[in-house]
Formats: C-alpha cells, structure tokens, sequence
C-alpha cells in the first residue's frame, strides 16, 4: 500500500542570528523607481507556451529547511525590515525552520547558500550582490534552491536581468499607502489557501513594470476600483510563484508597512510562500490562462447527482463528498481536447479517504454508468498501486516516486490537471506529469464525454474547489446517446 508523504518535522527550531545593521532607514518616500529603464521580458530563455513542462520537479527539502533571510538596501530603507525579521523568525520556530538573518552579501557564495533550502528577499534595495555572489546565486536556484521575493525585492538589481526573471516583475512606481482589496485566484498555493475571494487591508500598493502571468501563476491580484493610484488597469498581480531555472520562486507585493507582519492573515501568507519555496509544500506554479470555471463556489448550474450520496457546498467555495456511492456530473456539454484543472484535499479526521474524478463517459443518471465506460483518476491515499491517488482507476499505477514526491498530505490542497488529447490522458500532480495513459479498449473513449466527481461513501470525505476546463483542440463530435 502507499500512503500520502508526510511534511517535514513540525518540531521548532532556534531564532537565527541577528542581523547586521545596514545604515538608518530612509524615510523619503519613494514614488518612482531608480531606474527609468524598460524592463522587456522574462530572461528565462524556456519557451512558455502553454504546454505543461513535462520534466519533473522532485527535489524534496531536508528534514530540518533553513532560510536565509537577506535585506540588504542600496536605496530606500524600509523601517519594517525588523519586524519582517521578527516574523519570520516566529515563524520558523513555530513550523520547523531554521532561519538565518544577515545584510552580509559575502554569504552569496556556492559553500554557503548550500546550507538553505530558500532565501528570502525582504525588501531588499538597489544593487545588493557583485557579479560573482550574482553567479554563485544563479547557480544555487539552479541546483533546486528557493527564493522568497517581499515588497521591494521587485526594487532591487535592474541591471541584472535573471533576477527581474527570479522576481517576476520589476517595480515601476506606487501611490501613497491606503486600504484596497486583493482578489484571491489560486486558492490552492499554500500562500493563499487560508483566504477567502477578496482579502482587504492596508499597504503600500506596486506598480510593475510587466505583467509576470504569462511566465509564473497569479496568486492574487489588486482590484485598482478599490484605491487610488493603480496603473496596471484591469489586471494588476501582486502575488505570484514559479518555476524558475530549476528552482521555486514566490513574490508577493504586500508587506511594506509594520502593521503587516503583525497581521495574522499576512504572516500565513508569507509562511506559505517560505513553504513552498523550501520544498515543504508542494503547489502548481505553471503559468495559468483561458480557463473557464465550471465551479467556483458561486452555486452548482449545470451539474447534476447521479446515485445516492450528495456533496455539500461552503461559504469558502468547496464541494465535499457527503454518502454516496454517487456521482456529481457536469452535464451542460460534453469534453473532447481539453485541459481540466480541479484542487482537492482528503478531509477527514483520520485522512483516508475515496474519491475520483471521472472522465469520458456518455450521459446517464447511472453513477456506475461512469465506471463502465469511462475512466477514474484515483484520489485515494491507502490502496493498491493501480487504483491509489493519481492511477487511472484498474487500468494504470501513477509513477509512484513522481507522486510521492509532488503530494501534499491529507488536509492540505492539491492540484490535478487531467489533460486529455484524442485517447491520450496525462495527470498531473501539483505541476508534475504523474501519469500518461493511453486508451486502447475500443468500447471507451477520451475523445468525447462528460466530467464528473465521485461521492464515494460514508466516511469518506474528499473536498473539491476551483474546477475550470480550457479546450485544447476543436470541439467534440456530437454527444454519444
């Protein structure tokens, strides 16, 4: 049997080392960036097309992560930096990592960055690395490192163009801080599982010079209808992470002010951010457009109960299996090419649980109409290989190193996307490729059907949220009888 991995030790862990004095903060207000130059792309020379990376991420953190907290400024000083250092300190005692704190450039060396599992860029300013600490910090994101980018981390080294890559956007310019509201889009990423659609508070707002959304996935944009002085228009990220040149990278925009790193909801925030950078959670951080919601907490038009059981809507937005052996089924148009994107977490007490999502089959108030003729991506942490989390149910075994290495463990989110071109189905796990299957029974096809989750039975609790499909290729043919 195989079972969900665990997190790393909750155990906590010793305060890191002071830091350094840099010089006293700069109180001038800063409304401009210090360099005018136009910042013209991602230097990341992949190709982005929208076809999902089918090289594995599956470097696991070590059983104690480190952090190194770097804020070093060359510019404007943000006199929140000490508080940063305080929370993110309680944090690492309060979940399991060691944390580092310096303003010592001279630890950007290969020997030395080894000993972390992320850095963090707490507003750093201006050019803070010579070219050899930039080398040696190219090479450990690279080699699989992290890198935690907070406020004007977006505000630091303009002539180095991997960095602007690393942060995802330079920043351009930014109005006086105020109140405003940021829309929550990814609510899976463990940065912003813990926020509703709208999280209101009150910071210093970025401008960038580019949108990063076709390189990394927005976790969180700014509603500019909210405040005054936003430029980006309709779409403003704040908040995003990616896969970058072998490693992890979280940028969000928040935390200039004092009052930040005291705020609860905030400091869950970055603790997600730290998380996913060193390893310790897993999230899907391929760029995200052009997917349509087919359920986004906003009621359940279109979808309809086969069989027995039900599923049980929430405040936050999620579906959760009640009973059953039934089948929740999407049934407005059936799916032929296509991309479907669906976060779910195991959710009750003890963690073992039944569930699946269903894939081309005909319509039919018949739940096991599905299991007949069409096919079950497992959610199940505890049964044999070929029917547990990410098979495809009775027919083929995930890659069970990839799996184990991109699952996060019952009560905390994952994300699947079932990527279904003529026969061929491939899932993925958290952004990684886990399984690629190919149908050869000529009594099924994945080349058209409907969408469907299971309700598998009592104690058995799976929670489901954010289902969205994006077409791929031309339309199905017409619906089978």
């Amino acid at each position: 049997m195989v079972g969900a991995m665990a997190l790393p030790s909750q155990a906590a862990q010793p305060a890191g080392d002071p830091a350094a004095a840099d010089g006293a903060p700069d109180e001038r207000t800063q409304t401009r960036a210090p360099d005018e130059r136009t910042q013209t792309g991602v230097p990341d020379e992949r190709t982005q097309t929208g076809v999902p990376d089918e090289r594995t991420q599956t470097s696991a953190p070590r059983a104690r992560p480190k952090v190194l907290v770097f804020s070093k400024t060359a510019g404007f000083r943000h006199d929140s930096i000490p508080d940063g250092i305080a929370a993110v300190r309680k944090l690492g005692a309060q979940h399991g990592f060691a944390v580092k704190a310096t303003e010592d450039a001279a630890v950007f060396t290969p020997g030395k960055l080894a000993a972390y599992d992320a850095v963090v860029f707490l507003s750093t300013t201006g050019d803070v690395l010579n070219s050899a600490q930039q080398t040696a910090f190219e090479d450990y994101i690279g080699d699989g490192g992290g890198y935690v980018g907070v406020h004007a981390a977006a505000d630091t080294e303009y002539d180095w163009p991997w960095y602007g890559g690393l942060a995802g956007a330079y920043f351009d310019s930014h109005p006086a801080i105020q109140p405003a509201t940021m829309r929550i889009e990814d609510h899976a990423h463990p940065a912003t599982a813990h926020l509703g659609t709208a999280w209101e508070r009150t910071d210093e707002w970025y401008n960038y010079r580019a949108n990063p959304r076709e390189r990394a996935r927005v976790l969180a944009t700014l509603d500019e209808g909210t405040y005054n002085g936003g430029t980006m228009g309709g779409d403003h990220p704040l908040a995003w992470c990616q896969n970058y040149e072998g490693g992890r990278a979280f940028y969000t925009g928040a935390g200039h002010t004092k009052e930040s790193y005291a705020d609860k909801a905030f400091r869950t925030h970055l603790l997600g951010g730290i998380q996913y950078a060193t390893g310790a959670v897993n999230a899907d951080c391929r760029p995200e457009t052009g997917y349509t919601p087919l359920y986004d907490g906003n009621g359940l038009d279109g979808w309809q109960q086969a069989g027995p059981g039900s599923f049980e809507e929430s405040a936050e937005g999620t579906l959760t299996t009640r009973g059953g052996m039934g089948l929740l089924w999407y049934g407005k148009r059936q799916f032929g090419s296509y991309s479907l994107k669906l976060d779910w977490k195991m959710a009750s007490a003890d963690g073992d649980d039944n569930s699946g999502v269903f894939v081309g089959f005909p319509a039919s108030d018949d739940p096991n109409s599905a299991v007949n003729n069409g096919y079950e991506v497992q959610i199940d942490a505890t049964d044999v290989d070929e029917k547990t989390t990410g098979s495809v149910y009775g027919f083929q075994s995930a890659d069970l190193a990839a799996r184990d290495a991109a699952l996060n463990p019952p009560g905390r989110w994952n994300t699947y996307e079932l990527r279904v071109e003529g026969e061929r189905l491939r899932v993925y796990l958290n952004g990684t490729l886990i399984n690629d299957y190919t149908n050869t029974d000529p009594a099924r096809s994945l080349t058209d059907g409907y969408l469907g989750l299971q309700n598998h039975g009592d104690g058995d609790e799976v929670a489901f949220r954010d289902v969205r499909v994006k077409p791929l290729a031309a339309e199905p043919p017409a619906a089978r009888k």
